[in-house]
């Protein structure tokens, strides 16, 4: 599902336009990704949670030519699911 089927099924479930589902996604994600941007944690009950990780300064390789090289540290975004979700996708 990409977005413009996402924008159709949220304006169908909430009986709004397509113009006012996209606004209101876009108005939701955009919100996410600031916190998130900020150090924020952010949880939807029974979806998830969005949070930002820190990624630990690793050596890697080049793939071309096989040299190690140092990869820095860095802060990630990261997206746990909830119960609820994770039981829709796999049911016992």
């Amino acid at each position: 599902m990409n977005k413009g089927e996402l924008v159709d099924k949220i304006a169908e479930s909430a009986n709004v336009t397509k113009k006012q589902a996209d606004a209101i996604l876009t108005a939701a994600t955009d919100s996410i990704m600031e916190a998130v941007s900020k150090g924020e944690k952010v949880t939807l009950v029974g979806f998830g949670s969005f949070e930002p990780r820190e990624r630990k300064a690793r050596e890697g390789r080049n793939p071309k030519t096989g040299e190690a090289m140092e990869i820095p540290a860095t802060t990630v975004p990261a997206f746990s699911a909830g119960k609820q979700f994770k039981e829709m996708v796999a049911p016992d």
